[in-house]
């Protein structure tokens, strides 16, 4: 494999990295599977943080917010691992053809973890030669190892399909419970209005009156209030804070916290 970072080839996602990296908040908009070669991966949502070892392999539910850092193998290996997306409307495609609809709602963790599946690391293993040549990967190829993949994991475990083929937005949803879940998640308002079920308009009017103030406001004071536990409580420094509750730079962190507290986050 060449020496590369991150390559995206239609819905096929292969990331090298070689040294610790942190990545930016994310929205997942569509089901993943992926696949760690070599290296960790730490999945953080708002049930809490999911490690991905080497050679393990997990499914990643859709309509959720997430921050992720990889790291690389003790030995000094990069980073390595795969990841296709697999799109709604493929899905909405392949339920059709096959006729399989879901037979309930699932509940279980939004990052499901697959275990050993032989199958489907031999999947992920055929990806390889096309990420050496990314001319040979076409569209309908892609399309084609799609098919593959949600074949495979039905063949895994035939109840994923009450993942898969659940096509339904979220649902409107209490709104002081989200956000104080979710908060540290540096996205824009229309994901929040999304995930919480509402149209963004009216995502903003629940919030003032749920709130008394608009979401920017309330954002930027209670990510403060959390820097401020982190700091004083759990004993961490500014570098460690500032992405961890939504900041996107240190300096403007900083000067935001000595606004609201009168001293800077460092004399802590």
């Amino acid at each position: 494999m060449p020496a590369i970072t991150d390559r995206m080839q239609f819905n096929m996602f292969y990331s090298c990295v070689e040294h610790r990296k942190r990545g930016h908040e994310q929205f997942v908009q569509d089901h993943a599977l992926c696949y760690t070669i070599e290296g960790e991966i730490h999945f953080q949502t708002n049930e809490g943080v999911q490690t991905y070892g080497a050679g393990s392999l997990g499914l990643i539910r859709r309509n959720q917010l997430a921050k992720t850092t990889k790291m690389p193998a003790a030995n000094g290996e990069p980073f390595t691992s795969i990841s296709i997306l697999l799109p709604q409307d493929l899905l909405r495609t392949y339920s059709q053809k096959h006729g399989i609809e879901p037979t309930g709602m699932y509940k279980g963790a939004l990052c499901h973890d697959l275990k050993t599946d032989p199958f489907i690391k031999g999947f992920f293993n055929s990806l390889m030669p096309y990420f050496d040549a990314p001319d040979e990967l076409t569209e309908d190829l892609a399309a084609l190892k799609t098919e593959e993949a949600i074949a495979l994991l039905l063949r895994h475990d035939a109840n994923l399909k009450n993942i898969l083929f659940d096509f339904h937005e979220p649902h409107k949803i209490d709104l002081e419970g989200f956000m104080n879940r979710n908060f540290m998640y540096n996205v824009n308002m229309s994901r929040f209005a999304t995930l919480s079920g509402r149209s963004l308009a009216t995502f903003k009017r629940d919030f003032q009156k749920q709130f008394a103030t608009s979401p920017e406001k309330w954002l930027h004071h209670k990510r403060l209030e959390h820097a401020h536990y982190l700091l004083t409580q759990k004993k961490q420094k500014p570098s460690e804070v500032y992405l961890e509750v939504g900041f996107e730079n240190l300096s403007h962190f900083s000067s935001s916290f000595k606004q609201l507290y009168g001293y800077n986050p460092s004399t802590l």
